[in-house]
């Protein structure tokens, strides 16, 4: 029961967040220290959970296919390759790390 009421709460929040951006008035958002703040914002969670995503491995840090698969989309991207490119990279990156016995 203290589980759900945790839940439930936890909704609430949420939902008065989302409220509260009906709530600002326009005239504050289109602000442009807002409108950087909002894509640093963005930015900066991408990047961290990307980073998180790679190098996490529970409470410890891991270098494994996942970081070979990273590395091969960046040196893509700075080759300005297509996004289905960069992915594919990553993948066949991912598939020989693994192949090769990286975990």
């Amino acid at each position: 029961m203290e589980l759900m009421i945790w839940v439930l709460a936890a909704c609430a929040v949420g939902y008065l967040i989302k409220l509260s951006g009906y709530l600002i008035p326009a005239r504050w958002l289109d602000r442009p220290a807002v409108t950087r703040l909002a894509a640093a914002t963005t930015i900066g969670l991408l990047a961290s959970l990307v980073v998180v995503n790679t190098f996490a491995d529970g409470q410890s840090l891991s270098f494994d296919a996942r970081a070979l698969a990273l590395g091969a989309a960046v040196v893509a991207l700075l080759l300005r390759a297509p996004f289905i490119v960069v992915v594919i990279a990553g993948t066949v990156a991912a598939a020989v790390g693994r192949l090769i016995g990286m975990a």
